[in-house]
């Protein structure tokens, strides 16, 4: 364990700290999924940077997370960086709870059911032969 994880180690043992390293979670997968990137494609800050069409200073805050000022990267940088590495980007939404499907689609007391047509009026509008005689044009 280098001197850094140990570092780490010790403050995850407090409870505020950890978190608030936990809140960061996702965030840093998405920084080390950049940088891991751009390795296996063999290519250096520099090389990515050109092929983005920015400088390498851009390049290294963004894997950086942002620098000082935290500035999330928006989806357009982010497609640019992985068509530069070679990747395309994939967002993706994950379910929080794994609650049962059942009780995920439980219809919301505000909102109104879907009303089935009824059969005097069609659901989509009739062609014009089916007009009666005096509505046709």
């Amino acid at each position: 364990m280098t001197p850094h994880d140990e570092m780490i180690a010790t403050w995850k043992k407090d409870p505020t700290f950890r978190k608030e390293y936990d809140a960061l979670a996702e965030e840093f997968a998405l920084f080390d999924a950049l940088v891991r990137a751009r390795q296996q494609a063999g290519l250096t800050q520099m090389e990515v940077a050109e092929r983005m069409g920015t400088k390498t200073p851009a390049v290294a805050r963004l894997e950086a997370g942002g620098g000082r000022q935290h500035h999330a990267p928006s989806l357009a940088t982010l497609r640019k960086y992985a068509a530069a590495v070679g990747c395309r980007l994939e967002v993706k939404l994950v379910p929080l709870t794994t609650a049962p499907r059942q009780e995920r689609e439980k219809p919301s007391r505000h909102k109104r059911p879907k009303q089935k047509p009824s059969r005097s009026q069609p659901s989509e509008p009739r062609p014009a032969e089916h007009w009666p005689a005096g509505d046709r044009q």
